[in-house]
């Protein structure tokens, strides 16, 4: 309702205007308000309307940076393995999951890939060790090719698309470190981890860290209307801010860019986390979460549980003693998702891996029976699948 309320409001003063020599009082509150509540430095805020397009942006203005500065040889960008960052041709560029990028590889700039600081399958008192070993191969990297690479992108603490991947905010404060010491921007992709979805308002702050370029959307408008921004710094801006002698100003446009009524549903959204103490309730909704999924770790067709703040996956495997893991071709993910569906829970599935991103108004009844309800999916999902290959087994034999 609150939410609803304000958009409405907004409708009956302007629903848009293109930011073309004009602006509006939503876009500018929005921009105060996400200097305010944003990892500190970030006070530049450019406006696009979807998570690839401040992708794209990003990428665009690192590369733009450096050629203000003459540096135009630093033109190569670095992402991680099983890395996701969007679908349009720049952001597939910079992503490492081959569903989405083989298709169109001969059209895509070339990147480099480092190894993923993925702590799968490692304990969790583990994974601070292996994510600050997992530095050294992109050190070797910008220590050897730093003076072509313009920034590293990378989803903080949580790969969501390439098979929802944790590791811990060591690594992020690490490669901070490594990036100013290479004279290289970082981006921090949190389109779909910011805004509390792991525990903390910016997946950054838990390594208390502020990247070069913040990527937002999604959470930022409660899911109402497409809005997403792109955070820099002012060192980052001033590379474009001349006279016109020398012109470098950034010329990147969408006609909806910072929409009055999306900027609206943004202020809103933002005033609910105040008002509503979102994150501390999250922290208990988290708590409740791992609850809810521990009894599934000893499930005999789940291999692993692994959790990050309001993020839980779940990784399904045909045998635990053995480690043989699923077929692609089973379609085991999409079993218990139709299993689920049936059960009015929504679970989408990444393959093997099954996935909780729930909605921050998840009650705690709610939340157990999204546990239950998943233990049951997955049992009957995968013992279908076993009598399928029993019978396969039989008919070849």
């Amino acid at each position: 309702p609150h939410i609803n309320a304000a958009i409405t409001k907004q409708s009956q003063q302007l629903e848009h205007v293109i930011l073309a020599g004009f602006t509006h009082d939503p876009a500018l509150e929005l921009a105060e308000k996400l200097v305010e509540i944003t990892p500190k430095g970030l006070e530049r805020v450019f406006y696009a309307d979807n998570g690839s397009s401040a992708v794209e942006i990003a990428l665009k203005m690192s590369f733009h940076c450096w050629r203000n500065q003459g540096l135009p040889g630093k033109h190569k960008f670095v992402c991680l393995e099983h890395s996701y960052h969007g679908e349009t041709l720049g952001c597939l560029s910079v992503s490492d999951v081959s569903l989405y990028k083989t298709t169109y590889e001969p059209l895509l700039l070339q990147s480099i890939t480092a190894p993923s600081p993925d702590c799968s399958g490692l304990p969790r008192e583990q994974w601070a060790a292996h994510s600050l070993a997992s530095l050294q191969s992109i050190e070797t990297i910008l220590s050897t090719q730093h003076k072509q690479i313009s920034a590293v992108i990378l989803e903080p603490l949580v790969q969501c698309a390439g098979g929802m991947r944790m590791y811990d905010a060591s690594y992020l404060t690490g490669l901070r470190a490594l990036c100013d010491t290479y004279n290289v921007h970082l981006i921090a992709d949190e389109i779909a981890v910011g805004f509390g979805r792991t525990g903390t308002l910016f997946a950054c702050e838990q390594a208390n860290i502020s990247p070069d370029f913040l990527c937002l959307s999604k959470g930022l408008t409660a899911g109402y209307l497409p809005l997403s921004v792109v955070m820099t710094h002012n060192a980052i801006y001033d590379t474009f801010y001349d006279d016109y002698h020398t012109f470098k100003a950034f010329l990147h446009s969408h006609s909806y860019t910072g929409n009055a009524l999306a900027c609206t549903a943004a202020l809103a959204t933002l005033n609910l986390f105040e008002r509503d103490h979102v994150i501390t309730h999250n922290q208990t909704r988290s708590a409740l979460l791992r609850e809810a999924v521990e009894p599934l770790r000893e499930h005999p067709h789940v291999s692993e549980v692994r959790q990050t703040g309001m993020i839980v996956a779940i990784d399904l495997i045909q045998d635990k003693a053995k480690r043989l893991p699923y077929a692609g071709e089973s379609r085991i993910g999409m079993m218990v998702y139709r299993e689920g569906l049936r059960q009015g829970v929504l679970l989408r599935p990444l393959g093997s891996v099954v996935y909780w991103m729930p909605p921050y108004v998840i009650s705690p009844e709610e939340i157990r029976q999204l546990g239950s309800i998943t233990a049951e999916c997955i049992s009957r999902a995968t013992a279908s699948a076993s009598q399928h290959v029993s019978g396969a087994r039989a008919l070849t034999e």
